[in-house]
C-alpha cells in the first residue's frame, strides 16, 4: 500500500467529519433529501466517512469498492423500483462516489453521475461541504423526478431513512 495514502488515513480523525458536517449541517442535508423525495419515487442516501478501514487500505482498495459496500450495507438497493442512489464521501482521499441501483442506473449515464460529483468537489474545494451535498441531492432528485415521477396518489412511501449516515462514528 502506498505510504502517503496510509498516512492520510491514519491521521484522519473521525472529528474531520464533525468539522466538515456539524450536526446542524447533517440535519439540513436530511431535510434536503426529504424535500426532494416529495417530487419523485426514488430514494437518496448520503454517507460520509473520515477514512477507509484498514482492511481496505491493506489491499489498496479503491474508494468505489467501499462505496459499493456501504450501498449494500445500507440496503440502498432494497427499494420497490430499484431506484435508490447513494452519495458517498470519503474525506481522507477526497473522494466522492455516487452508486445507483439498476433501476435508475439504466436511465442515467456515468457521465451524468460524474458531473454531479465534480460539482460537489468544486464546492468542497471552496470549503462549502454542506452546500455541495445539498446541490448534489437536488441534482440527483431532479434525475429521479425525470425518470421516476410520483404516480397515483403523489406520495413517496420513503422506503429508506433520509438522515445522513456517518460511518465509523
Amino acid at each position: 500500500m502506498p505510504l502517503l495514502r496510509w498516512l492520510k488515513h491514519v491521521v484522519r480523525s473521525p472529528r474531520a467529519v464533525d468539522r466538515a458536517f456539524p450536526q446542524a449541517s447533517l440535519e439540513r442535508i436530511a431535510q434536503a433529501i426529504a424535500d426532494t423525495e416529495t417530487t419523485h419515487g426514488g430514494e437518496i442516501r448520503f454517507a460520509v466517512e473520515a477514512s477507509l478501514p484498514f482492511s481496505y487500505l491493506r489491499r489498496d482498495a479503491p474508494v468505489r469498492e467501499r462505496a459499493e459496500m456501504i450501498f449494500a450495507k445500507m440496503r440502498v438497493w432494497d427499494t420497490e423500483q430499484n431506484n435508490g442512489a447513494l452519495i458517498y464521501v470519503e474525506l481522507a482521499d477526497h473522494r466522492i462516489e455516487i452508486v445507483a441501483d439498476r433501476g435508475i442506473a439504466r436511465h442515467v449515464t456515468p457521465g451524468e453521475w460524474e458531473a454531479i460529483a465534480a460539482a460537489m468537489r468544486e464546492q468542497f474545494r471552496q470549503g462549502h461541504f454542506e452546500a455541495g451535498v445539498i446541490e448534489a441531492v437536488r441534482r440527483v432528485g431532479a434525475l429521479m423526478t425525470l425518470h421516476f415521477p410520483l404516480a397515483g396518489d403523489g406520495r413517496n412511501p420513503n422506503e429508506l431513512p433520509d438522515r445522513p449516515a456517518v460511518i465509523g462514528r
